[in-house]
């Protein structure tokens, strides 16, 4: 266990505790203690230092537990996972899983991190999340033939992942193509899905799963003034715990890789529409630097954005998607 997973552990209940009681419990000098401190807003933790009381941190903490994960999980998810990772920092939970090369069939692997230094969203733009304050998951799987229409998986993880949030009791929840979890327009999760393999044949692929759960005030600050607008589980109230919500994200996602590779899309297609946020609405479509406006219709056997425009409707395979204000 690093120091600072040690300093951690002892200020997660969110109290006041004084530099000299920290010492005292780490064994190790005042100064040393500070120098943890200041190694703590490396991984983006809020901390507050208070004249005379001592430290805390903006909100109590609550660390994963690997064993904790997998006691949760059902008995059908737990005899075909292979490997669980729980890392305190790493570069990416899916840059991990994407390194394996020997996973058999019917077996996976899962990965978390406490935080990423290098996490990825889409288009190659990195993922926000500081230290412990959401949930930062990969899942790998390697299907014997590629299914048709891979480039759809995203559209399926993202109901996997709105049915382990129901499964937690939190539900008003959608999904916004191709990969976004959101609570009206706001962002609450994303979903990246790396893919090693043929266009004909065996295929690894790998699920990577962001939640927000607590954000601090200075990141959401930080994700506005980007223009992002986020928002997290503790927005419904107490959150669940952590460990727990990823059990239920991990079995989810693998039972939805087992449909996806007997059924496709299609498995999915009623509960997509459901929680599709776009239907209906005026959007705005950015491909390759050329802005496309219409009204979203819903997905494709394949996962393409249905447009109307005005001369018929047309086919998205990608694009950033923004809703357009009603005129």
């Amino acid at each position: 266990m690093s120091g600072r997973i040690e300093l951690l552990r002892l200020l997660a209940d969110g109290e006041l505790h004084s530099g000299e009681q920290l010492a005292a419990a780490l064994d190790i000098s005042r100064a040393a203690v500070w120098k943890r401190l200041q190694q703590l807003e490396e991984w983006g933790i809020a901390l507050e230092a208070r004249a005379g009381s001592g430290y805390r941190l903006e909100s109590a903490m609550d660390l994963l537990d690997a064993a904790a994960i997998r006691k949760r999980l059902p008995q059908a998810a737990r005899d075909m996972l292979r490997n669980l990772e729980v890392h305190e920092s790493l570069a990416s939970t899916s840059d991990r899983l994407l390194a394996v090369t020997d996973l058999p069939g019917g077996r996976f692997d899962a990965c978390l991190a406490e935080f990423q230094s290098a996490g990825r969203g889409r288009r190659g733009r990195p993922w926000v999340a500081p230290f412990a304050s959401g949930l930062c998951l990969s899942v790998s799987w390697s299907f014997r033939d590629a299914p048709a229409a891979l480039g759809a998986l995203s559209l399926a993880a993202g109901v996997a992942a709105l049915r382990a949030l129901a499964r937690a009791g939190l539900g008003g929840l959608s999904l916004k193509w191709p990969n976004d979890i959101v609570r009206g327009d706001a962002k609450l999760g994303g979903i990246l899905i790396d893919l090693r393999g043929e266009a004909a044949g065996p295929a690894y692929v790998v699920v990577g799963i962001g939640i927000n759960v607590r954000l601090p005030r200075a990141t959401r600050e930080r994700l506005a003034a980007d223009g992002v607008e986020a928002m997290d589980l503790a927005s419904f109230g107490t959150p669940p715990a952590r460990s727990e919500l990823a059990a239920l994200l991990i079995a989810e996602l693998a039972q939805a890789l087992i449909e996806f590779g007997a059924r496709g899309l299609g498995a999915f297609a009623d509960e997509w529409s459901r929680a599709d946020t776009l239907a209906g609405r005026p959007v705005r479509v950015l491909q390759g630097g050329q802005a496309l406006e219409g009204v979203a219709r819903g997905v494709d056997g394949d996962g393409a954005l249905l447009l109307d425009v005005s001369g018929g409707r047309q086919r998205i395979l990608s694009g950033e998607v923004s809703v357009r204000p009603v005129r």
